[in-house]
């Protein structure tokens, strides 16, 4: 299990105060995009990379039943939230799930 504090950013872009001293290690820019990144099917998504560790995108296609240019597009999206690491091998890009379980912080 990996943990992960994530929080909303407020509309004038600050942050709201630090949960049990700790701040969100992920900032969404609102409560849609967040729901967006972090749904049932993508947390179960996450999950299966962190338990079945899939060398590429082809091999989490079979696994979770999904197409790889839909897969692609996700993963890359939550790349750049920090969620997942895609390294990139001779021609296969495997995927690495950095969290699974999240704590969101509202204000």
């Amino acid at each position: 299990m990996k943990r992960c504090i994530v929080g909303i950013q407020r509309p004038d872009g600050s942050h709201p105060p630090p949960y049990k001293s700790e701040f969100p290690s992920i900032w969404f820019p609102s409560l849609g995009s967040l729901a967006a990144v972090l749904s049932d099917d993508n947390r179960r998504l996450l999950r299966l990379i962190d338990e079945r560790q899939p060398k590429s995108l082809t091999e989490l296609a079979e696994l979770s039943g999904r197409k790889v240019p839909n897969l692609s597009r996700t993963l890359r999206l939550m790349a750049d939230y920090g969620l997942v690491s895609l390294q990139r091998h001779v021609r296969d890009v495997q995927p690495t799930a950095l969290a699974t379980e999240f704590l969101v912080v509202l204000d």
